[in-house]
């Protein structure tokens, strides 16, 4: 086979309403890009009919390739699966909800061929609920703020990555992913593109609230430890206040001859300290389970099936693991 020059990867989980509008807009773009593109799309164990749908699409395309994950892995391992088989010199990320327009596409490869590495899209006029659109700009803020690396505001992982920043991020292997933080954390020369974000073409939004607000603490809890650093910073102050307090007791005890503050105080101060310890004792070991989950060593995702690559693999005869 010649070089492929484009890799577009695609996870899919229960998609079978759209898979059909997706191939029909995809099909115009692939055309249209010159050269040889490869589509992989990834179904991250879906059980309505995509993955037959897309099985059909791959045996009349040359252009498309089908990783069937044994189970529901979820959104960053699909995509994993899907970064570490690709083979172009360019590899586009994107969502298969028609959210992420593909025509999309062709800003990302115009900045690519001007010399960008990394092409992000930077969504406008999200087309979501207020209470969404909320959460999404509080956590690309509040990552920012937290973490030692900048992650462009606003951009999720509709993008497109030159072949040397797939390499780097398939040296990444830890288990929870936040893709768009190693993007940034790999370098490079990056660049944003305005990007329009559509309605979803059907069916209900796979990113619920809480599963923005688990990437959200993978994401916190992978790029930094200032959450530790803030229960050092507590203990500090609270034993400072205390000192301070036990010295003014003292004194109303010892020199004025009455008590400084009533019984309601210490109860309620009692309460908040151990609510502190619990919130506290939490975000440890939020960061000790990710340490167990490295120390375990067990792959991010299973592959099932592949189809259209140069060796399909099939379950019954062998399993593929993304280390």
């Amino acid at each position: 086979m010649s070089q492929i020059n484009y890799s577009i990867v695609i996870p899919i989980f229960n998609e079978e309403s759209i898979i059909p509008e997706l191939w029909q807009r995809l099909t115009p773009v692939i055309e249209a890009l010159g050269g040889y593109t490869e589509v992989i799309f990834v179904d991250d164990g879906s059980v309505d009919a995509s993955l037959t749908l897309l099985t059909a699409i791959a045996r009349q395309s040359p252009h498309v390739k089908v990783i069937a994950l044994s189970r529901n892995f979820g959104h960053q391992c699909a995509l994993s699966a899907g970064i570490d088989r690709a083979e172009g010199q360019a590899v586009i990320l994107m969502d298969g909800d028609l959210q992420d327009p593909p025509e999309a596409i062709f800003q990302f490869v115009s900045a690519w061929k001007q010399g960008y590495d990394v092409v992000y899209a930077i969504r406008k006029k999200r087309k979501e609920m207020w209470l969404k659109r909320l959460a999404f700009k509080s956590f690309y803020r509040i990552h920012g703020i937290l973490s030692g690396i900048f992650v462009p505001l606003d951009a999720g992982i509709f993008s497109l990555m030159d072949r040397k920043v797939v390499l780097a991020l398939r040296q990444m292997p830890e288990r929870h992913k936040y893709i768009s933080g190693l993007r940034a954390y790999a370098g490079f020369k990056q660049v944003g593109v305005i990007v329009e974000r559509g309605y979803r073409y059907r069916g209900k939004p796979r990113m619920t609230l809480l599963k923005l607000f688990e990437l959200a603490l993978d994401s916190i809890f992978a790029f930094s430890t200032i959450p530790l650093r803030l229960a050092t910073f507590l203990g500090f102050a609270c034993a400072t206040s205390s000192f301070a307090i036990g010295i003014v007791g003292l004194y109303y005890k010892l020199v004025l001859g009455r008590e400084f503050l009533s019984w309601a105080f210490g109860l309620t101060t009692t309460f908040f300290m151990g609510g502190v310890q619990l919130i506290f004792l939490g975000i440890i070991g939020e960061y000790i389970g990710r340490i167990y989950d490295e120390v375990k060593q067990r792959p991010y995702y299973i592959v099932k099936q592949q189809i259209g690559f140069h060796h399909d693999a099939n379950c019954l005869e062998k399993l593929e693991v993304g280390e």
